[in-house]
């Protein structure tokens, strides 16, 4: 099975990820891909354009092989804010998708307290793009204490 998580930056989906998956389920994430592709001691959201361009093209790498071995393995994927046609190419392949989001008022508090200024707009943007409306479902998900 594919699980595309999403949601807002610090929202908590790499908490929904550990309590869903299991070892021996893959998992698909910017941050962890970024941070096992640097040295010791750089930020565990790295924000350096060149290591986001060399985990972005891992990443859609081990997307395209993941995808191959859904039905012998879960595979759970984050993306914060897939576009539609990633959206269509998901449903195609059969994921269930699943936003997590504890609200605005927490995210902002995280992310405050641990990312950078420049994740605030994406935060912004998340909102506007997924609440606007009401469009989209959102679903309460609690997280790990900050």
């Amino acid at each position: 099975m594919l699980y595309v998580i999403t949601g807002p930056p610090a929202g908590g989906k790499s908490t929904w990820i550990q309590a869903h998956a299991t070892r021996r389920d893959i998992v698909i994430d910017m941050d962890r891909i970024a941070s096992a592709l640097t040295g010791p001691g750089a930020p565990a959201w790295n924000q350096d354009a060149v290591v986001q361009r060399v985990a972005q093209r891992a990443r859609f790498a081990a997307i395209d092989e993941a995808v191959k071995h859904r039905d012998e393995v879960d595979v759970y994927l984050i993306h914060t804010m897939p576009s539609p046609k990633a959206r269509a190419r998901y449903e195609q392949l059969g994921a269930d998708i699943v936003v997590v989001d504890p609200g605005e008022d927490v995210v902002r508090e995280r992310v405050r307290a641990m990312r950078s200024d420049g994740m605030d707009r994406v935060v912004t943007r998340w909102y506007r793009h997924y609440r606007k409306g009401g469009s989209r479902p959102v679903t309460t998900q609690a997280s790990r204490a900050w």
